[in-house]
């Protein structure tokens, strides 16, 4: 067993363990898929003009999600998510900026999408499917019925199948796991401004 055992941690040196010059791989490849999705979700509830959230944004905040002080809360989300995203862009501050960025998604998922279930999109052979999906898919069903009869069903189709938005927890609890990841991992060896800072000023 330990002739195994040593084989088997020679042969991870010899050929896994070389992959650790590029470890800042996966982190880079984190950010900039997080850098678009944190723009635009905070550029879509900050009028820059003014540096507050819109007033559209506040309202939805308090109305629809019944958020105690609508307006701090849409102005912490918004600002949260556009320094997110200028933050991972520039890989500073990672495991910091990810941390109000996790606290965001959370909020996102228990208090917007939690009663949708676990489905970005209604599909009701996809795990996890409730009864809400199965509904969306029997309405989804006719919708096609009615286009094929009554529309150029093969153009409407012709980029991509006709879906509906279950807006579930998916997306929310996605993100949170890929910033949870950077929460430990940091921008990553390499590619981001905390690294070199790091070798600029090392710790005493």
């Amino acid at each position: 067993m330990s002739k195994l055992s040593n084989t088997y941690y020679c042969m991870q040196a010899q050929l896994l363990d070389r992959t650790a010059c590029l470890s800042g791989l996966a982190p880079l490849l984190l950010r900039l898929y997080l850098i678009p999705v944190f723009w635009m979700a905070g550029s879509s509830k900050i009028d820059f003009t003014t540096l507050m959230p819109y007033a559209g944004t506040v309202q939805w905040f308090g109305d629809y999600l019944g958020m105690p002080l609508p307006t701090l809360m849409a102005f912490l989300a918004g600002w949260a998510e556009v320094l997110g995203a200028v933050f991972l862009a520039a890989g500073f501050a990672v495991r910091w900026i990810s941390i109000p960025l996790m606290v965001t998604m959370l909020v996102a998922a228990f208090a917007v999408h939690w009663p949708n279930g676990w489905q970005a999109i209604a599909d009701a052979s996809a795990p996890f499917a409730n009864e809400r999906v199965a509904e969306a898919t029997m309405r989804l069903e006719r919708a096609k019925e009615i286009l094929t009869e009554h529309g150029n069903y093969a153009w409407l189709t012709g980029r991509g199948s006709l879906v509906i938005v279950n807006n579930g927890i998916e997306f929310s609890i996605t993100y949170f796991v890929m910033l949870l990841s950077l929460f430990f991992s940091g921008g990553g060896r390499y590619v981001s401004l905390d690294y070199w800072l790091s070798r600029a000023f090392p710790k005493p």
